[in-house]
């Protein structure tokens, strides 16, 4: 498989992804995201500040280094490119990351409460933690890049982070895999907030996760 052909499945999925995230209504009133996805050890393409609407031939070529190699960014979109470094940087087996303004998840980043995982999707979707809080910087800022990789670190299993004051960052081994990880997110925040007026929400009893992967295993055997 060619460079150029991998790229092109590569942009026709993430533009996939975004789509996906409107259908599902997890998308903030104002539609901002910026999603990106590695192309190899130094390379990801990254949209180019806006979603809503996405072609393929919009999205830039960006290095980890922070250098446009391709295509063109609005400066909304030039400020993120240290976010998303960090986290390929970080977790080399990444291939995908979405961030965006879901309401109930940013609901949680705003309270700087970490979500729980009380919802089986998350469990199926890569999520079987709690979602934690990055400390609040200037989105793209030294502080919140040096943040987001500090949470990585010592959550190495963590496949999302709430970014304080801000929103929300899932990743994972490519587009449509991150994407549904992300609508589990934000469909669980809002059940999380919902069951506050009957009670407040329940954990999973023990041995929850090794069930659903055993449910999961005999489907697909």
């Amino acid at each position: 498989m060619t460079d150029t052909h991998t790229a092109n499945e590569q942009a026709q999925q993430l533009v996939a992804a975004a789509g996906q995230l409107f259908t599902a209504g997890v998308m903030s009133h104002s539609g901002h995201a910026n999603l990106s996805a590695r192309l190899d050890g130094e390379r990801f393409l990254l949209t180019p500040g806006f979603v809503r609407g996405l072609r393929p031939e919009q999205l830039a070529t960006v290095g980890l280094d922070g250098r446009v190699l391709a295509g063109e960014l609005r400066s909304v979109s030039a400020e993120i490119i240290a976010m998303h470094s960090a986290v390929y940087r970080a977790r080399p087996q990444v291939g995908a990351i979405i961030h965006t303004h879901s309401p109930a998840a940013t609901a949680f980043a705003v309270a700087h409460r970490a979500l729980p995982c009380r919802t089986e999707p998350m469990l199926r979707f890569g999520q079987a933690e709690d979602v934690p809080v990055v400390p609040w910087g200037p989105r793209g800022s030294d502080v919140s890049v040096r943040g987001i990789a500090e949470v990585l670190e010592r959550r190495p299993t963590t496949a999302a982070v709430l970014l304080a004051n801000h929103g929300l960052l899932v990743f994972g081994p490519d587009s449509a895999a991150t994407a549904h990880l992300l609508v589990a997110i934000e469909e669980s925040a809002e059940a999380e907030l919902a069951a506050v007026a009957i009670g407040g929400a329940v954990d999973f009893p023990d041995g929850a996760l090794e069930a659903v992967r055993a449910s999961i295993a005999r489907v697909s055997s």
